[in-house]
């Protein structure tokens, strides 16, 4: 990892600022963290052990559906979402799983970096190989963010937990986050064959609701496309979810196999936009 990037978080114990010094981070309080050999930082703090994160078998599917390009237009709206980027700004993840979208934003500019925060490691060894730009992080969302305050120009949320309180903290005044929420629609074609968990009907309600106080909205735009899976996409796409976790793998295959190939699924989601209040 770039001792630069280092440079930008903080001790998950005292929250000082941390320095690289060969593989470990020290804080000037003595805490230290070991870089693992796979090139990431576990920052989570030792109250957190045994938090779920994603396993290696959803973050191995995750790669092939997204390296597939079935999620490219969430990633091109949020590219032309952070079109004012400056090429030395930093962007923050959180929840970031393979880094796919944080690489995406970081785009061709050299002196543009990256944090990837996500509490599976799984994710975390993934996202520390995109892209040499990009220092992978493991931690608590619902914590405190290990990221020094002001740090960041910008922050991504993809389908992921939303703190806040930390979020803000971390945004540097005049800073953006993009959030992407699922649609009703998102989905839709194989959430009743196939047992999905279903999007929250009252999502929008529980999105202002968590962002209330801390965020001002700035912008909101759908992004909304047809996606043609063949039967191992579908499956990947089920295996990198949540939903995975409630089907076995004989019956997820029994489900899939009733399904036409390829099979044209809706791609629904919202993209918007929030300044700090």
């Amino acid at each position: 990892m770039d001792p630069d990037l280092v440079a930008v978080l903080r001790c998950p114990v005292c929250a000082d600022a941390l320095a690289l010094t060969v593989r470990t981070a020290r804080c000037p309080r003595g805490h230290a963290y070991d870089l693992a050999k796979q090139g990431y930082l576990n920052l989570l703090p030792s109250a957190s052990t045994g938090i779920e994160g994603d396993s290696a078998a959803m973050i191995g599917a995750r790669t092939v559906f997204l390296g597939g390009g079935h999620y490219a237009p969430i990633r091109d709206a949020l590219i032309l979402a952070a079109a004012g980027l400056r090429d030395d700004d930093l962007v923050v993840e959180v929840g970031a799983g393979t880094g796919y979208y944080l690489a995406g934003v970081l785009g061709t500019a050299a002196g543009r970096r990256g944090i990837a925060l996500d509490v599976s490691r799984y994710a975390a060894r993934r996202a520390a190989k995109v892209d040499p730009r990009i220092g992978s992080v493991v931690c608590d969302a619902w914590r405190e963010l290990p990221l020094l305050d002001d740090s960041a120009q910008l922050m991504l949320n993809v389908f992921a937990p939303r703190n806040a309180a930390e979020m803000a903290r971390v945004l540097a005044p005049g800073g953006t986050l993009l959030v992407i929420t699922p649609n009703q629609e998102h989905l839709a074609e194989l959430v009743g064959v196939l047992g999905l968990v279903k999007v929250d009907e009252e999502k929008d309600r529980r999105l202002h609701e968590s962002l209330a106080g801390k965020f001002e909205q700035t912008g909101s735009e759908v992004v909304k496309e047809t996606m043609r899976l063949d039967r191992t996409a579908i499956e990947q796409l089920v295996l990198m979810t949540p939903s995975a976790r409630h089907v076995s793998h004989r019956e997820l295959s029994a489900r899939i196999a009733v399904l036409p190939e390829p099979a044209m699924v809706t791609l629904s989601v919202t993209l918007s936009s929030w300044r700090v209040a």
